[in-house]
């Protein structure tokens, strides 16, 4: 008997293995509800570019949904020379606040992570208090601190507070990285002679730059994005970009909505850059020390 004549019944035999379907009922409902969600979210982004394009007698209320009669940049030109100065500033400020506090929480995240010193938790614990403590509510001796220090008002003393109340999202996000770094590199950096300081350098802080890429986003965001910190400590003279720009829509407001949503574009497309440029590193920073070992 061949070997044919023995599989060849169970061939003839064998039930055909169904395969799921690439349309099936369950995959185009929640592609739906996610191309509908992705359209609720684009309707503000689309109202604001048409508008933008808008002369100042086409710019209505009521016309809001309808495509530019005539298309033009101007508005995005006055935005532009309104805030352009601004922008710099704002620059100035996000850029050194942002560097600053990653370095600073990323020593305090491995002090706190690999230094057991008595009361460690209990100084983790005070550290991220911080992140909880209204902004509203600090405001004014917070505004006599800065005064006293002698701290110039505008970006100087807004580099300072970005710093000291990003230091506990920045410390929390690193002691969290630092906790899943094996212990194995810690203990031959000892070994060799390092000590918590070389151990930091040559090892720990090459190995940091996932945490540093999420650190330096979370912070760059939020500096660029405040406005609360920019109204006590700053002029529109002296002040971040938030500031001039709530001061070109209360002055275009009632002239022209086209220089408004134009300026406001505008100082939205740094951030949006930076999550389009180091997005997917993003994700991957804050994936990284979810897994220990």
């Amino acid at each position: 008997m061949t070997a044919s004549t023995l599989t060849g019944p169970l061939e003839r035999t064998a039930a055909p293995v169904a395969r799921p379907s690439r349309f099936s009922a369950g995959r185009t409902a929640r592609y739906a509800l996610l191309l509908f969600f992705l359209v609720l979210v684009l309707i503000p982004v689309y109202v604001l570019l048409v508008t933008s394009f808008k002369g100042a007698g086409d710019a209505a209320p009521s016309r809001a949904w309808n495509l530019p009669q005539v298309w033009t940049l101007e508005n995005w030109q006055l935005a532009w020379e309104t805030l352009s100065p601004a922008i710099v500033r704002t620059l100035q400020m996000v850029v050194p606040a942002a560097l600053i506090s990653s370095f600073l929480g990323s020593i305090n995240g491995f002090v706190l992570s690999r230094w057991r010193f008595r009361g460690a938790d209990l100084v983790f614990t005070l550290i991220l208090f911080g992140m909880f403590i209204p902004y509203q509510a600090v405001m004014i001796p917070l505004s006599q601190l800065v005064i006293d220090l002698g701290i110039p008002s505008g970006i100087p003393s807004l580099i300072l507070l970005h710093v000291i109340y990003g230091l506990p999202i920045t410390t929390l996000i690193f002691r969290n990285y630092y906790e899943s770094v094996p212990n194995e590199l810690i203990e031959a950096a000892r070994i060799d002679g390092a000590g918590m300081l070389r151990t930091y350098g040559s090892v720990v802080l090459p190995l940091s730059i996932p945490s540093f890429v999420v650190v330096l986003i979370w912070q760059f965001t939020s500096a660029w994005n405040d406005f609360l910190f920019a109204v006590f400590f700053s002029s529109s003279q002296n002040g971040p970009v938030t500031l001039a720009l709530n001061n070109l829509a209360n002055g275009a407001l009632l002239q022209n909505y086209g220089v408004s949503m134009s300026g406001a574009l505008l100082a939205s497309l740094p951030t949006l850059l930076v999550y389009v440029l180091l997005g997917k590193y993003f994700i991957g920073g804050l994936m990284s020390g979810s897994v220990k070992g």
